[in-house]
């Protein structure tokens, strides 16, 4: 197995903590993959998740990246570390209204406290929806 990607039992962890998070359900998220310092979720769009016009909402798409940015974090912690998002700023570049939505984020920095994120949003043919940038601190 490559160095970048978590081991067996590190990749079991992270899905078993995805499963225990009632909020990606009710969106429909899907756990993409994950390596050292990045991971992966997808969400398809639906009626249920669109706002006026037919577009993907907002803040179903800051859901997404947010994720995608915490489980990157997660890649690089121990089981009894936690974190919590302090900062997140959305750039949202065009509309999403049918299809498949993808997003990937990389950790930029990780220093004792503070984690420094990059997150970006596709849709289906790898148009650029949206970029966010995060900051996460550790707890504890």
């Amino acid at each position: 197995m490559s160095e970048t990607l978590p081991t067996e039992d590190e990749f079991a962890r992270l899905r078993e903590i995805f499963s225990r998070i009632p909020y990606v359900r009710l969106l429909g998220m899907e756990f993409v993959s994950a390596e050292r310092g990045a991971a992966t979720f997808a969400l398809d769009v639906r009626d249920d998740l669109t706002r006026m016009g037919g577009i993907l909402h907002g803040g179903a798409i800051v859901s997404l990246l947010d994720t995608a940015a915490a489980f990157a974090v997660h890649t690089l912690l121990d089981a009894e570390s936690r974190t919590v998002t302090i900062e997140l700023t959305t750039h949202f570049l065009r509309p999403a209204s049918a299809g498949r939505v993808e997003a990937r984020a990389r950790v930029l920095r990780a220093g004792r406290r503070i984690l420094f994120i990059s997150a970006e949003v596709t849709d289906q043919t790898g148009v650029l929806i949206a970029t966010a940038t995060t900051t996460y601190v550790r707890q504890g």
